[in-house]
């Protein structure tokens, strides 16, 4: 960064108060399974406690290091600048204290949403909106998600009645105001996640346009992988006297080597799994299943094939899932299916692969799921399955661990839908830069290389313009991908065969 660049930085963020954290290392971080019921913390921090209640009933009891920070001044009504990748459990750290400020508190106005996200993507609209459903359990708030994709009907439904908690893309929220169908001027909490994407994306202009129909005093809070020049100045315009959050990511064991395998479908993942367990040299394996029910059934599937298998989830008293752990240890179960709040606890030292059936949303729970094998300066393998429907996954745990993921091939179990990963357009590679998940380009592209910004520069064909304009891009949807094309419309034209829908989970799951 230039001398002027920093001074934008300097300027956009002045007399602000700067937080640095660090998330240590899975494997320092671990606890062993033990009977103690830790306090929730949130409640420490001023959640709401319907909020909590809901913490509670899915077994989140402790902040992550951003929401540790973050937390306090927003319930405060201060503006956050956050620097945190996705996967630090940042969507927690706006959400949370944006419930508890105004559930206590009257509406302003009649119909107007009174929480404001905006989200690059559908697929991250539609996260952010889950997550915020399930923390907001026990409380009588309407949310709802304006994404582009969904039907008009559908969502002029949704939005008949007083909406609490909006979690819109740009371009189709814009669309709605403008049309006068959705009214911003009663905004108490504004919201942008993953604001650097959506300025890749070129929804500069879109984000600034959405902000002014907002009311001035409302509270914002900016969260964003990086902080540039651009982001710099979005922050100046948009924040007042922000406090300064930043969180650096977990970073991945060194001698835990990662694999890829593409799958087709749930059959495609079955065959690739028994693969695997029929394999000699994997030893004592965790597998990771999405679900409570998945996990038993592939546990059931592998015992049948003659293997000594065992789920652990959480519907799972104590006292079992103890014993299942230790029946792992001793070596009387072999693979052990779990779930990711299952397995937060096991501490386990001779585990040589941990196995991916269900990538995870989370970034961050990808380094913990692989931390579980390489300890004790033993090597391990870490294997993902992934089907065509997981690319954003991909590319936010690239992203996240600075990592891509190498692609290997069972002989014989080749995959028909090969795909590239990328979510969004989002350019590789931070600023001084780690390589991170790639402008859409997928593999089997030119190695990282420098930019001119000392960032790195994913495999862009020779030709192609080094970057894009200011402003909403023409022909791009809120994928940020421009390989689907409208039709006459304004709705998105039927996607080719290599763009086709994902292929639904079997029904015996």
């Amino acid at each position: 960064m230039t001398a002027a660049d920093a001074l934008v930085v300097e300027t956009a963020v002045a007399e602000t108060s700067v937080v640095e954290t660090a998330v240590t290392e899975v494997a320092a971080a671990d606890a062993t399974v033990t009977d103690t019921v830790t306090p929730n913390a949130f409640a420490g921090l001023g959640v709401h406690p319907l909020v909590v209640k809901a913490l509670e009933a899915f077994e989140y009891n402790t902040p992550t290091p951003v929401q540790a920070e973050a937390i306090p001044p927003a319930l405060e009504g201060r503006d956050i600048l956050a620097t945190a990748e996705t996967g630090t459990g940042k969507t927690a750290a706006f959400m949370l204290p944006a419930l508890t400020r105004t559930i206590d508190l009257p509406r302003l106005g009649v119909a107007a949403p009174r929480v404001l996200v905006l989200a690059p993507t559908r697929e991250l609209a539609k996260q952010v909106t889950d997550a915020a459903r399930k923390y907001a359990k026990f409380m009588k708030y309407n949310i709802v998600d304006v994404v582009g994709g969904m039907p008009y009907r559908d969502q002029l439904r949704l939005l008949s009645r007083a909406v609490d908690v909006m979690v819109a893309t740009p371009g189709r929220l814009l669309d709605h105001v403008s049309r006068n169908r959705i009214d911003l001027s009663a905004v108490e909490v504004l919201i942008l996640d993953e604001a650097d994407r959506m300025l890749d994306m070129g929804f500069l202009d879109d984000v600034e346009t959405i902000a002014k129909c907002c009311p001035d005093n409302r509270q914002t809070l900016l969260f964003t992988a990086t902080l540039d020049r651009r982001m710099a100045q979005l922050a100046g315009n948009l924040l007042r006297n922000p406090v300064r959050v930043a969180v650096e990511s977990a970073t991945t064991a060194v001698n835990v080597e990662q694999r890829l395998h593409h799958a087709d479908d749930m059959d495609h993942k079955r065959r690739l799994l028994k693969h695997f367990a029929d394999l000699p040299e994997v030893g004592k394996a965790i597998i990771f299943a999405a679900t409570k029910r998945d996990a038993d059934a592939l546990a059931e599937e592998l015992s049948d094939a003659g293997h000594a298998a065992a789920a652990l989830h959480g519907d799972m008293d104590q006292f079992k899932r103890n014993r299942t752990l230790q029946r792992l240890r001793t070596g009387q179960v072999r693979l052990l299916v779990a779930t990711d709040v299952a397995a937060r606890g096991i501490d386990v030292r001779d585990i040589t692969h941990v196995i991916n059936f269900d990538l995870p949303r989370s970034a961050e729970d990808y380094v913990h799921r692989i931390g579980r094998t390489g300890r004790a300066g033993a090597s391990g393998v870490a294997v993902s399955f992934a089907a065509r429907a997981d690319r954003d996954a991909l590319f936010r745990i690239e992203r996240y661990t600075g990592t891509r993921l190498d692609i290997h091939v069972v002989p014989g179990l080749e995959p028909q839908r090969p795909f590239q990963t990328g979510g969004g357009g989002r350019p590789a590679g931070r600023p001084g830069g780690r390589p991170g998940g790639g402008n859409g380009g997928g593999y089997n592209k030119k190695p990282w290389v420098r930019n001119a910004n000392g960032g790195a520069e994913g495999g862009k064909p020779n030709g192609a313009p080094g970057g894009r304009p200011q402003g909403r891009p023409m022909n791009r949807n809120e994928h940020g991908r421009s390989d689907h094309a409208r039709n006459e419309h304004g709705g998105h034209a039927r996607r080719d065969s290599q763009g086709g829908k994902p292929a639904h989970r079997a029904s015996k799951w």
